[in-house]
């Protein structure tokens, strides 16, 4: 016979970790930030996605000087591999990238976890 359980009766630890992705603009002069992006998801490799392509939106719209280390982020694979493992062990990732007026903040984290 099978039976079923209401989703909050399974045990909280065989859930799949629920990741938050965020993408914010800061500019020294705004009392708040401007939203650049949120996006949901079940895996630390789909987190992962988000951050590559919304790091490509914004290295596109720098300057070419501004837009280098977020080129070379890009291509690093080792610190790919390392914010997957932060993501994993349940800590955030961040990824701060800036020109001359303006921080734009990239993060990734378990729900529930500090980002």
């Amino acid at each position: 016979m099978l039976t079923s359980q209401h989703p909050e009766a399974l045990d909280a630890d065989s859930r799949p970790l629920q990741y938050r992705c965020q993408a914010a603009a800061y500019s020294p002069h705004a009392a708040s930030s401007i939203p650049l992006g949120t996006h949901d998801t079940t895996s630390s490799r789909l987190a992962l996605r988000w951050l590559l392509e919304r790091t490509r939106h914004i290295t596109d719209q720098l300057d070419a000087a501004y837009a280098q280390p977020g080129l070379h982020w890009l291509i690093d694979e080792a610190e790919h591999e390392r914010a997957l493992a932060y993501m994993t062990a349940g800590t955030g990732y961040q990824l701060t990238l800036h020109d001359e007026n303006v921080h734009y903040v990239l993060t990734a984290h378990p729900m529930g976890a500090a980002s």
